[in-house]
């Protein structure tokens, strides 16, 4: 490890402005890890960074000293080309489920380290956890074996990948240093380098459901990332998509995966088929197979997939998912158009009915959600149902029924269509 310094040097050094050197981040890295550094100092250089921005080489280094600070994996075992997808996280962005066994089935193998819900945005090992038996941990020679054998896994990230970003994740949470692009950039490229994927695709979203409202900002966070990536080694392209109106028609655990595997069945909403497909042919292109992930899909083989992702996992895919025990609808009040459905609103009232939480160690409702009937365009007649909440509480009814009549508006004329795949960034 490069020389020691002093915590408060290279705290000054960034709130006056200037870059830190490869030592200094090497350092305090490190140091923050071992516990030389102190959260509050960490804090404080979070917030400097938050403010002050980091050129590109200093958030390559940034990110190479996360990766260092703990295990990286190796893949070279693995008979096939390996490909990963990340999102930043939306409002039934259920992408993941039906994905993976898709590109899988297509001769790729998918190393996907997922995480669970915070706040209104779904987590994909909360939804996997509600096929009976499925568990998401899973030792480094079990993910490995899995990927040779069927090629598709989703677990939880070990302990031993990046735990730097572990402790500077929850850290980030707590001090109102989220939304720093360069941290932001360096934990997600962190742990997926870490992964020892071969290429990566990155889902950026930008709308109220997402992390980045502001396309501008979605565009730096996705350029950043690819830069990240091809400096590593890793061959990246990121997609920009809508996220202001949410993904499909379900939003919650258990009725995401219902959803999904009516994907894998062939049908499923548009825009979820639509965003697979696409994602999945980046995916393919990037780990150099030549396939067509529609016919793959409607051929079956993407279904036989997920089936046995499931089972090497401990899953059932036969048994039946959990269903929430109270439910209530909201109804159109005049004729019209549904104007908008937002995400942000919807999200917070499936977050609302217990299928979200508010603290990472809470507990949540397998069956608990928002379904859709009506998506932006449809056209409806007063009394029709618009959207139906379920939840294991009674109680929780009111508070999401509030957030859901806010996110629904109901108009004379049909909306414009926002465009669901925004731009390409590679």
């Amino acid at each position: 490890m490069s020389g020691e310094f002093a915590a408060v040097d290279v705290i000054r050094a960034k709130r006056d402005g200037h870059a830190l050197s490869d030592a200094q981040i090497d350092w305090v890295v490190d140091a923050y890890t071992r516990g030389v550094v102190a959260d509050e100092q960490m804090s404080a250089l979070a917030m400097a960074i938050l403010l002050r921005g980091m050129s590109g080489g200093e958030i390559a280094r940034w990110t190479a000293a996360m990766i260092a600070s703990g295990e990286r994996l190796d893949l070279s075992a693995v008979p096939r080309p390996t490909v990963d997808k990340h999102s930043t996280g939306g409002v039934g962005d259920k992408i993941t489920l039906p994905l993976t066994p898709l590109v899988a089935a297509c001769g790729a193998a998918v190393p996907q380290l997922s995480g669970r819900g915070l706040g209104h945005t779904g987590g994909t090992l909360d939804k996997l956890e509600s096929i009976p038996g499925w568990r998401a941990r899973l030792s480094n020679e079990e993910f490995v074996g899995q990927l040779s054998d069927v090629g598709a896994v989703i677990c939880a990230a070990g302990e031993g990948l990046a735990p730097a970003d572990r402790k500077l994740y929850a850290l980030r949470d707590v001090t109102g240093t989220v939304e720093a692009i360069p941290l932001i950039a360096s934990s997600i490229m962190s742990k997926k380098i870490a992964e020892g994927t071969g290429a990566l695709v990155l889902d950026v979203k930008v709308g109220t459901g997402a992390f980045m409202k502001d396309e501008a900002d979605a565009r730096e966070l996705a350029r950043t990332m690819v830069e990240l990536g091809k400096a590593h080694g890793v061959k990246t392209v990121a997609l920009l998509t809508d996220m202001n109106t949410p993904l499909g028609l379900t939003i919650g655990n258990a009725v995401e995966v219902a959803e999904s595997v009516e994907v894998l069945a062939g049908g499923g909403p548009a825009d979820v088929v639509e965003l697979t497909v696409a994602l999945a042919r980046e995916m393919l292109d990037a780990a150099g197979i030549d396939a067509d992930p529609a016919r793959v899909l409607a051929s079956g083989k993407a279904m036989d997939t997920w089936n046995a992702m499931i089972r090497a996992q401990g899953g059932d895919p036969a048994a039946a998912l959990p269903v929430a025990r109270e439910t209530e609808v909201l109804r159109a009040a005049e004729d019209g158009v549904v104007a908008t459905v937002d995400a942000l609103g919807t999200g917070l009232a499936a977050w609302r009915l217990g299928a979200g939480r508010a603290r990472k160690e809470d507990p949540v409702s397998f069956g608990a959600g928002v379904v859709l009937h009506k998506r932006p365009g449809d056209a409806v007649r007063a009394g029709d149902v618009l959207l139906e909440l379920r939840t294991d509480e009674a109680a929780r009814i009111p508070a999401a029924l509030a957030d859901a009549r806010a996110a629904v508006t109901v108009a004379p004329g049909a909306p414009t269509r926002e465009r669901l795949l925004i731009d390409r960034i590679a």
